[in-house]
């Protein structure tokens, strides 16, 4: 079997540069897939999100065991595995420690608050999976379960992880996330974040699915 497809790769190579760059993967945390129909396609683990090259990709089955690659695989390997088991319309993970993110779980808050009109269109809430040890089995099955009715989970004490249609999509999101942390803390500086109200949601709900 060739190892891996082309274009697959070239995408992990290139929307992994883009997390780091945004400042959304310091060092070497965070990992990223693709499901294809070999397998799943994952960075390898211990490496940089920036400084990847194509020997830093591993190609697994559903039970994490190596099929081609000469790395060890992300050590998230089974929660990238679980998502994809309950998911079929997912084919791209991405799992990161933005700071910003991470800061709402470690203080155990899930992002809900409706305050941008991109964040109420795609998510009335980002819900929060309770503690347990990166990558284990426990954290894997509690992710797997949350992604059974979401497509985004807060991590807590830990940081964030997203399913989408491509990776492309997966990041975009992300950087959606991003973006209104960065809003909601600054409000709150400047005196609180202020909501937008449920009939309005709706209205930029209604709009845009037109």
């Amino acid at each position: 079997m060739e190892f891996l497809d082309t274009d697959a790769k070239k995408s992990i190579l290139y929307w992994s540069k883009r997390l780091y760059q945004r400042g959304m993967s310091p060092a070497t945390s965070g990992n990223i897939s693709i499901k294809t129909k070999d397998g799943i396609m994952i960075s390898a683990s211990g490496c940089c999100l920036n400084d990847m090259d194509e020997n830093d990709i591993v190609l697994i089955d559903y039970d994490g065991n190596v099929k081609e690659g000469t790395k060890k695989p992300s050590s998230e390997k089974i929660m990238h595995s679980e998502i994809y088991t309950h998911r079929d319309d997912i084919n791209a993970i991405i799992h990161c420690h933005c700071p910003m993110i991470t800061a709402f779980a470690v203080a155990g808050v899930p992002i809900k608050k409706p305050i941008l009109p991109d964040f109420a269109l795609y998510w009335d809430e980002i819900p929060l999976v309770s503690y347990h040890c990166p990558s284990s089995i426990d954290l894997a099955t509690s992710v797997g379960e949350c992604f059974k009715q979401n497509n985004v989970a807060l991590l807590k004490n830990h940081g964030i992880v997203l399913g989408d249609t491509s990776l492309q999509n997966a990041y975009y999101k992300l950087d959606l996330i991003r973006a209104y942390v960065e809003a909601y803390f600054g409000a709150e500086v400047l005196g609180g974040a202020r909501a937008i109200s449920k009939k309005d949601v709706n209205e930029i709900k209604k709009l845009y699915r037109k």
